[in-house]
């Protein structure tokens, strides 16, 4: 049915049809698999507020939520949120674990940045440990310092990663970015779609999706991860998706070899979503 009912009146929608596993759910990106699987998680518990505590210790380990001591002078901490978060957002109390499934699909309250987002990724390609991203001009005498090789270990046991970096990589191999593969590189990525809403005149208007894509490559001894955001690009695969292609390619090989895909990306012109919400004029969003 394309998706779950999971209060009165609430629907999660997914793109392919059908009962999903870990695997397909992350390939073909069901919202749906997510948000059931979330639901299930949280409901395990008596108290929605300690089942979202629990969920936000694991994913604060992987640097969310947390400024990560890297060298920009500016950032921001994200927000992974807890059950302080839904007592100040419901004073009177009465929330339930319906009213937070958004979580699962990394809406709702969640904030995150794409540095965030690249070093999650590094996480995951590591099976349960990243180090403190940092900007480098040159490695002196080909030696790092010990302290910028300190591990950071997630709560998460190791055995859980396989199967999610499975997953990631079958998103490249008939899943969402199947048309974005590089000949001899296996690449484990994600696509993603961030909801995007501004106040014109007071009122708050959505906009067109911010595109999302987070990779890292190769699947085995990996050397990059990645995370793309473009503002008004639609879905992940559309702008983010053969960015990060692009670039991994470029990291890995050097070159990039498929001009037209370049070509369509430099070609790309995406002012037009700028000038929707300036023109006074009723707009449409998402290509509608």
């Amino acid at each position: 049915n394309h998706g779950f009912s999971y209060a009165r009146g609430r629907f999660m929608r997914c793109h392919g049809s059908g009962p999903h596993q870990l695997y397909n759910g992350i390939t073909q990106s069901c919202n749906a698999y997510f948000g059931n699987v979330y639901l299930k998680t949280i409901q395990k518990y008596v108290r929605p507020g300690d089942a979202v505590d629990v969920w936000s210790k694991h994913a604060r380990s992987f640097g969310l939520g947390e400024f990560m001591g890297y060298d920009l002078p500016v950032g921001k901490r994200g927000l992974i949120p807890t059950s302080k978060t839904y007592k100040r957002i419901y004073p009177n109390g009465g929330w339930r674990s319906t009213a937070i499934v958004s979580n699962a699909i990394g809406q709702g309250e969640i904030l995150m940045t794409p540095i965030q987002l690249a070093n999650m990724m590094a996480a995951v390609s590591n099976e349960g440990f990243y180090y403190t991203p940092h900007i480098i001009k040159k490695i002196k005498d080909h030696q790092i310092d010990k302290k910028y090789k300190t591990k950071h270990v997630t709560t998460i046991d190791k055995k859980y990663f396989k199967p999610v970096i499975e997953g990631l990589h079958g998103v490249y191999n008939g899943g969402t970015a199947s048309a974005l593969k590089i000949e001899g590189i296996e690449i484990c990525g994600k696509t993603g779609t961030a909801e995007n809403f501004a106040k014109i005149n007071g009122v708050r208007t959505q906009l067109t999706d911010h595109s999302i894509f987070v990779a890292f490559a190769p699947k085995d001894n990996p050397k990059i991860a990645i995370a793309v955001l473009v503002e008004h690009g639609y879905y992940g695969a559309r702008n983010a998706g053969p960015i990060a292609s692009l670039m991994i390619e470029k990291y890995l090989k050097g070159v990039i070899t498929r001009k037209d895909l370049e070509k369509k990306i430099y070609d790309n012109d995406l002012q037009k979503e700028y000038a929707k919400y300036i023109s006074g004029q009723p707009f449409g969003i998402n290509g509608r």
